[in-house]
């Protein structure tokens, strides 16, 4: 299985994108949404496998000070098989240079997080819109 690694967000692709987060029950994710947020991302990090985006994954930062990892997402069809340890290495590596890298983990996937060096934040603060993420996810 070779996996190639696409740094670059390529809008005709928004369907097979589309298809990962639909996968996994991100429903929200539709073409627009997708367009809207990795035009916004500073860095982009798709997986290809056999010509077909099965992984996702992007972050912003500033370049210097801060930065912040959002996504990272396989296909149901392809997880556990090492893509999004490719996808969470490529991104720490263009973020090689920025001195605090952030990320939020859905629930249940804070070991994968471990594994790839992140660590629990002491003093880290979130606000959610929606109340049933403030429930999952904050104290």
């Amino acid at each position: 299985m070779e996996v190639r690694i696409l740094n670059r967000f390529e809008p005709e692709r928004l369907n097979e994108m589309k298809d990962v987060y639909h996968s996994v029950g991100w429903l929200k994710h539709t073409n627009e949404v997708i367009s809207k947020i990795f035009l916004r991302s500073d860095i982009v990090s798709l997986a290809i496998l056999e010509g077909r985006i099965v992984g996702v994954g992007r972050a912003l930062t500033d370049g210097v000070f801060n930065a912040t990892i959002y996504d990272v997402v396989v296909h149901l069809d392809y997880q556990r098989k090492g893509i999004a340890s490719l996808i969470m290495k490529d991104l720490l590596e263009q973020l090689s240079d920025v001195s605090c890298v952030l990320l939020i983990s859905t629930t249940g996937n804070e070991a994968f997080y471990r594994k790839h060096g992140m660590k629990t934040l002491k003093t880290g603060m979130a606000r959610y819109l929606n109340p049933s993420l403030a429930e999952e996810y904050l104290t």
